[in-house]
């Protein structure tokens, strides 16, 4: 990893020295053993502060979205599910793909810092949930690379062979195992779901974290700040937080790209990925498999029209 670091850091000066980029997106270390958050740097001399390690969790591609108007080029350290980010802004037309140079990093899997950060010692070190299910530790869009390729870790899988690999060709049981929270949430009666999302609802603070970290939700005006009357109250009580929940959710219908960052910030820990991948199970079971945020040039089924479209809703 320390080659790694290295290697980032020289890049980042000699980026930023040639004015070939005025900002660079990355990590820091943290004041905590355990914690590694975002920076910006704009001087070649603060190179230095970059730093990559299990706990560089933090998606960095909704940042984009502040220079979205801006003419000066950015650079941007990522990650396989954060690449997923920057290929969601582009194909939404948040980011001008000549305004940004996305610098790929493979992906070993981020620890759980909240697991961990009351131990003395590193050791057994949690994977974050959403790692545990991942399946592109490899970026899927860079303009540079550096680091070793990622191969996955899961039993079954052959080394050499990456997690998307793995899924496409039916070995080990990540595939399998996908949607197994959804089918658990399925397996509830009505008055069971109910009481769930309810209890799940009643937690929500309407803090916007899950909306303020997710590359999918990148409306230039939000209708939960809209000045118009009527869409939602902005008191947090259950029936308007289930309404922002589910809301948010359809919006990013088939453009979520499954990194997991809405639920990870949230500071109630309500289970968002349950509903957003219910969605995806939907539309992988109407439209065919499909990963949002993984080719540039694949229209979302949700995107576009076709004759033969399924209409077993209608």
């Amino acid at each position: 990893m320390n080659s790694l670091i290295k290697e980032m850091q020289a890049l980042a000066q000699e980026l930023l020295a040639s004015g070939e980029v005025k900002g660079v997106f990355g990590w820091t270390k943290g004041s905590r053993w355990y914690l590694t958050p975002p920076l910006f740097i704009q001087k070649a001399e603060d190179a230095i502060k970059l730093h990559y390690d299990e706990f560089a969790i933090n998606n960095l591609t909704s940042l984009l979205l502040d220079y979205r108007n801006s003419d000066d080029k950015i650079a941007i350290f990522v990650k396989g599910c954060d690449s997923r980010g920057i290929l969601r802004l582009i194909q939404d037309k948040q980011v001008n793909p000549e305004k940004v140079l996305v610098i790929g990093l493979p992906c070993p899997g981020m620890v759980d810092k909240e697991a961990v950060k009351d131990q003395r010692h590193v050791h057994d070190l949690p994977l974050l949930r959403k790692c545990q299910e991942c399946r592109y530790p490899n970026p899927v869009l860079a303009d540079r690379t550096l680091g070793d390729v990622q191969v996955t870790k899961e039993p079954g899988v052959p080394i050499g062979i990456t997690a998307e690999r793995a899924i496409q060709k039916g070995v080990g049981s990540k595939g399998k195992e996908r949607y197994q929270e959804v089918k658990e949430i399925e397996a509830l009666s009505a008055d069971e779901k109910y009481a769930f999302w309810q209890k799940q609802h009643e937690k929500c603070l309407r803090c916007y974290a899950c909306r303020n970290i997710c590359p999918a939700c990148n409306c230039r005006e939000c209708i939960f700040e809209s000045d118009k009357k009527g869409w939602v109250n902005k008191a947090a009580t259950t029936t308007d937080n289930a309404f922002f929940g589910i809301t948010r959710a359809m919006h990013v219908a088939g453009r979520c790209v499954d990194c997991g960052e809405c639920e990870r910030v949230c500071p109630a820990g309500i289970p968002i990925m349950k509903i957003n991948r219910k969605i995806m199970q939907d539309i992988d079971e109407l439209f065919g498999t499909y990963d949002a945020g993984t080719d540039l040039e694949e229209a979302g089924p949700l995107n576009h029209f076709k004759l033969d479209d399924p209409e077993e809703f209608l």
